[in-house]
């Protein structure tokens, strides 16, 4: 393959990029004589698809969750491997540019993935952009709301698809508390979950012991088979007898949790609860949840039940350190001055539609629903091992994708916020 030849305007480009502090940069051709940029900037790897025909619109995405432990990364050619399903190939085809930065490091990752992605932009004006939309899906979602509402004059219009978009204080108590539940449940049960049974910490480690050479991807990728497996074994004894105790015990876990009695639904959040929650702690500083006091109601127990289930289930309190840091970098005010749209899927195997409904609530108490609008569209499903079913997370089309950010950028254009079809 012949080496990229940059262009006279491409290379005045690549100067401006030095001259504002990237390093490292490596460009190559993207399509129809347009040029990707990766590199770094103050230590951050980024990347830039800069368009031949680029009308000044940039596109700054925030990147969803990955387990902690592994290396921060960015799609190093963004229109070859689309992290947006879809909508990175319609951005370049419009000539509107789009960049990712790098977080500095994996797990939850808001505040850095919002300071990187402001860091990004400057660069990108330094290379004359005139027009930011901030965009993400999933954890990318709160990293958008972060940049609209602690950096108001810096963006046009914004996109959360399947986002946290209320906030990580509920959600992460839906996994701490479906966690909890499951535990009790499933106690002294073939499908009980491996290690440590604290709902405060982790229960298994996400990066090899000393002396095991098995590659860290690889590694968490095992880890997280070894939560799925009885969750899987729970479901196929369900379906095998779905008048049963395990039909039961999923819809009891799934009601305390908030999440979909589905496979996925329970075992995407209960995987992200036992190999993340140290990393939440150790992010927040301090535990930004609690549950003293808190009466639990599952259903299909007597009372009598319920209150055993109540006096077992494990107690934790919130720290007031922890609660104020997601307060300030985790959980929407709802006081953005920009259009903003956002998309959940009525069912999502980890980010629930409840976190549209709560920024929903957040915006109508701010007086701000004049800036968002919002989009519900129906769920999708994927086959899991065993001959189950389980719900995806972020499953959009690509024509759900391109539709929401085109309804953004059109309100933007003329003023007139979209109407209730716009996202179907």
């Amino acid at each position: 393959m012949a080496a990229f030849a940059p262009s006279v305007a491409q290379t005045m480009l690549l100067a401006k990029a030095r001259a504002a502090g990237a390093t490292e940069l490596v460009p190559s051709a993207g399509p129809d004589g347009g040029m990707i940029v990766n590199g770094k900037l103050a230590g951050r790897l980024f990347v830039l698809a800069l368009p031949s025909n680029w009308t000044g619109e940039m596109v700054l995405f925030g990147q969803g969750y990955a387990l902690p432990g592994g290396t921060p990364t960015v799609p190093t050619d963004p229109i070859a491997n689309d992290p947006g399903g879809g909508l990175f190939k319609h951005l370049y085809a419009e000539g509107v540019a789009s960049g990712v930065a790098a977080f500095d490091k994996t797990g939850i990752a808001t505040k850095s993935g919002a300071k990187n992605s402001i860091r990004l932009r400057t660069l990108a004006a330094r290379l004359g952009a005139t027009r930011f939309y901030a965009v993400g899906g999933s954890m990318g979602g709160s990293i958008v709301m972060a940049l609209i509402e602690r950096y108001p004059r810096k963006f046009s219009g914004a996109v959360s698809m399947c986002g946290v978009t209320e906030g990580w204080i509920p959600l992460v108590q839906q996994l701490a508390d479906m966690r909890g539940a499951y535990n009790l449940l499933t106690e002294g049960t073939p499908y009980a979950l491996p290690g440590d049974k604290d709902v405060t910490r982790s229960a298994l480690p996400v990066v090899p012991p000393a002396g095991d050479a098995t590659p860290g991807n690889a590694f968490r990728e095992a880890q997280k088979m070894k939560v799925l497996m009885p969750i899987l074994a729970l479901f196929q004894a369900a379906k095998a007898n779905p008048d049963g105790s395990e039909a039961r015990i999923i819809r009891q876990v799934a009601a305390v949790g908030g999440f979909a009695p589905d496979p996925a639904a329970l075992g995407a959040p209960l995987y992200s609860a036992l190999l993340g929650m140290d990393d939440i702690v150790a992010t927040m500083d301090g535990l930004p949840i609690g549950n003293i006091g808190k009466v639990y109601d599952p259903p299909e127990m007597n009372v009598a039940e319920k209150a055993e289930f109540n006096r077992r289930m494990q107690r934790f309190a919130a720290s007031p350190k922890a609660v104020a840091y997601a307060r300030l970098w985790h959980q929407a005010t709802g006081r953005f001055r920009v259009p903003l749209v956002t998309v959940h899927q009525t069912i999502d195997a980890l980010v629930p539609f409840a976190q549209s409904e709560g920024l929903g609530r957040v915006v109508s108490r701010a007086g701000n629903g004049a800036h968002l609008a919002q989009y519900a569209v129906p769920p999708t499903r994927f086959p899991l091992p065993g001959g189950l079913e389980g719900y995806t997370h972020c499953g959009f089309t690509p024509e759900q994708n391109i539709a929401a950010f085109e309804a953004m950028r059109n309100w933007v254009n003329t003023g007139q916020k979209p109407g209730p079809e716009a996202v179907q």
